[in-house]
């Protein structure tokens, strides 16, 4: 296992990729027509795809919180947050930069948005990274809706080192599994400022839900979307690498069990979810999305166990997993302008719940596709790789190789 590779970390980056494009490509479903099992069910399935925005977020706290935690077991000071903020700024910003850019211009020119002062305040928060704060600005641009997420999980990468602070001081008293303790305490206090967001966050009804745009769509999501909700998420892929730290060093078949019992429960969840309600959001335990805790909770347990089987991890990340995992970012930031491109310039009955063909569902949707990991593995060709490495040579200088080695890429 090399240093930026964690067992089951690239299928789950990948799953929750592929997810969300489902997703986003099969909303273009006539729910009216039977297109027969195989595309019934993968409908039926992709409905459900929005809850890979939650994979990413308990992915990305799993990984990020590992450094902590091996500082923290090994008695050593915690990571520097400056490198932290270099890696966290040198992987997200410019492509998501770059994203809203072009999706803001292509809205205001292509797409004929009016250009106004609330889409100039959505736009100015969006690339300011306070976007999840307001359901105004909750959508930074209009023709690309998932970058949505961005401003959220880069407000969990905030919160972190401060949900740590409190477990590094009290090392001396909480070490080793009580450590882990405060740390779940501190998610506590994330879901408490959730509660307070529910009760006091003003929202009123008018042109409230998604008949109103993504504005309105946004009304429709807050105060149940709001960043310490989604932070709450985050919390528990982090809680998870500390169990993951604590036992590392096993190889046993019963954590590949144990990794299966964990995907099934996740699916069941999902599933049940569905059935018994229907809503893509799946508001769960006070009103967080994506059915929370229970689906967060399998994910980290598979999170904190899978590096530990002894095959399933490596089934699983197979090198076409491990290369959309490594484009998927790029994925996520682009595909959403692809779909939207294709609709103008090639299919314009490629709109929501308009599609009554199968064939010609397939013929558009595997060509978005196609166009979008193309798009993702130029973002990654050409802007986030090479970032990435200008920002780890500036790092090398300052790390000792005790240091290095505790660092996880997300």
């Amino acid at each position: 296992m090399t240093e930026s590779r964690l067992h089951g970390a690239d299928f789950m980056r990948a799953a929750a990729c592929l997810t969300v494009l489902l997703h986003h490509l099969t909303q273009r479903l006539d729910s009216g027509t039977d297109f027969g099992p195989v595309l019934n069910g993968l409908r039926v399935f992709a409905h459900m795809g929005t809850f890979g925005v939650a994979m990413f977020f308990v992915l990305s706290g799993f990984l990020l919180a590992r450094p902590f935690w091996l500082a923290f077991d090994g008695d050593k000071s915690m990571p520097s947050l400056k490198t932290y903020a270099l890696r966290r700024a040198a992987r997200i910003l410019p492509g998501y930069w770059l994203a809203l850019i072009v999706s803001f211009v292509l809205s205001i020119t292509l797409f004929s948005v009016a250009l106004n002062g609330e889409l100039l305040l959505r736009f100015a928060a969006g690339f300011l990274l306070v976007a999840d704060w307001h359901w105004v600005t909750f959508f930074p641009v209009e023709v690309n809706g998932p970058l949505w997420s961005i401003c959220f999980e880069i407000t969990a990468y905030v919160l972190l080192p401060f949900a740590f602070l409190s477990v590094f001081a009290g090392r001396r008293l909480a070490g080793g599994w009580l450590g882990r303790l405060v740390f779940a305490a501190m998610i506590a206090v994330a879901l408490g400022l959730h509660w307070l967001m529910l009760k006091y966050y003003p929202i009123d009804s008018i042109r409230r839900g998604w008949d109103y745009g993504m504005v309105g769509g946004a009304k429709y999501w807050m105060p149940r979307y709001n960043p310490f909700a989604l932070f709450a998420m985050f919390a528990l892929g982090a809680l998870a690498a500390g169990i993951h730290v604590k036992i590392a060093a096993l190889r046993h078949w019963v954590f590949d069990g144990l990794a299966l019992a964990a995907a099934a429960v996740a699916i069941w969840v999902i599933n049940r979810h569905l059935w018994l309600k229907g809503d893509a959001s799946g508001f769960g335990w006070l009103g967080i999305p994506y059915s929370f805790p229970w689906f967060q909770l399998s994910l980290a347990a598979f999170l904190a166990v899978v590096p530990s089987s002894r095959w399933l991890g490596r089934l699983l990340d197979n090198a076409p997993v491990r290369f959309l995992a490594t484009i998927s970012f790029g994925i996520y930031i682009w595909h959403n302008i692809v779909i939207e491109l294709v609709r103008l310039w090639w299919a314009p009955g490629y709109t929501y719940g308009n599609i009554r063909d199968g064939v010609e569902f397939a013929t558009i949707a595997g060509s978005i596709a196609a166009i979008s990991v193309l798009c993702g593995w130029l973002s990654w060709r050409l802007i986030e790789a090479p970032v990435i490495r200008w920002a780890r040579a500036r790092e090398a200088a300052r790390l000792t190789p005790s240091t290095a080695a505790g660092h996880q890429t997300a």
